[in-house]
């Protein structure tokens, strides 16, 4: 395993971290035997950095890590989140109150690095705010119950340089980046540069890079056994990445990842270049589809037309059909903000999205053919 130094924090990190929140499920319960199995054998292989949250896995996942813990807490770092959503009074009362339990929940005297969980700049101004939730975790700081503050960021990518000079004693960022999406580049480079730990979720693009396909493997043609790999190997190759944190429920993809992480050598230019490259014929095939423009919207009838098209992408442009499937069916751009249905389905033919799109497209037919690829069945 290859280790690097988490910005400020002088922690010494594993380049792979384990992200909690996707252990296996029965009944809504964690499969503890199954996670614990994954959790000690990461352990084993020197993965030293495990992130997780109070609301992962039904509530479950900070439990649940605290019991792989248990002998074995010496040189490993522990990463958690407070949640500012819900009821929460956003004061530092309250976040003092989180960190107590998420410490008896994971039976440790302390958490190496707290974050602020989800900050976009409206959010982060609550918890910022003087008696905010962030003043109760740097009193935790203080007092020994928390050792780093950080937060997790999902926000217009400028918006990560400006909490770290709005709050300096933040030392460490956990946000988006990947093959599919890398908006936060160049701030992750400030970041970096401002002595800041980067930790970076959804390597595997949120499981859309997850399955191995023809059109994934040419982005690296000869050079790649698989999807995954080639997505990590991407990310770690970034000199501004410290952890890339992955999602894994089984020994067997510990035991790939950690494969991954432990090679010597990242992509070179070249090979980056190759893959950028091969990305752009592919959006370019992609808008012939839609290019995520959004004149079509707001639909009457609450139907998310860009994302929809954006799932067919995946399964038209990239070959990644279970995942457009899933990601369809899990209702990633399904329900937002109290929408119920922005199903395909939901399309009631009014018309009145097709005279807005500059490309002409046939929205209300492709419309159907999205619900009818990627739905599962009644």
């Amino acid at each position: 395993m290859r280790y690097r130094v988490l910005g400020s924090t002088g922690l010494k990190v594993s380049a792979l971290g384990f992200g909690t929140m996707r252990f296996k499920m029965k009944d809504g319960q964690v499969d503890e035997e199954t996670a614990i199995a994954a959790l000690h054998r990461a352990m084993d292989l020197g993965v030293n950095y495990f992130d997780t949250a109070v609301g992962y896995c039904n509530s479950q996942s900070e439990m649940t890590l605290g019991k792989a813990l248990k002998g074995r807490r010496e040189g490993l770092v522990v990463s958690t989140k407070y949640p500012p959503w819900g009821e929460r009074t956003l004061k530092a009362d309250d976040c003092r109150m989180i960190i107590e339990q998420s410490l008896s929940r994971m039976e440790l005297d302390y958490i190496d690095v707290y974050h602020m969980h989800s900050m976009d700049w409206e959010t982060f101004q609550k918890v910022a705010a003087p008696g905010g939730a962030l003043d109760g975790a740097r009193k935790a700081k203080e007092e020994g119950l928390v050792k780093h503050l950080a937060f997790s960021f999902h926000d217009k990518a400028e918006r990560i340089i400006d909490i770290f000079k709005a709050a300096p004693d933040l030392e460490v960022v956990t946000c988006q980046y990947n093959l599919l999406d890398r908006a936060n580049e160049e701030s992750i480079a400030w970041a970096h540069e401002h002595n800041k730990g980067v930790v970076i979720m959804g390597p595997v693009a949120g499981g859309r890079l997850s399955a191995t396909t023809e059109q994934t493997l040419n982005l690296l043609p000869g050079k790649v056994k698989s999807a995954p790999e080639l997505a990590l190997r991407f990310v770690l190759s970034n000199p501004n990445v410290t952890v890339a944190l992955s999602g894994m429920s089984t020994v067997e993809m510990v035991e790939e990842n950690v494969a991954t992480a432990s090679r010597a050598e990242p992509l070179s230019a070249e090979e980056i270049e190759q893959i950028a490259a091969q990305l752009e014929k592919y959006k370019k095939l992609a808008d012939l589809y839609c290019t995520g423009c959004g004149y079509c919207m707001p639909c009457p009838n609450g139907v998310n037309i860009p994302k929809c098209f954006e799932l067919m992408n995946l399964h038209r442009v990239l070959g990644q059909t279970e995942a457009a499937r899933r990601l369809y069916n899990d209702g990633w751009t399904l329900r937002k903000e109290g929408t119920e249905n922005l199903w395909a389905a939901a399309c009631v033919e009014c018309g009145e999205c097709e005279p807005k799109c500059p490309q002409k497209i046939p929205i209300i037919e492709q419309l159907k053919e999205t619900h009818s690829v990627l739905a599962e069945a009644e």
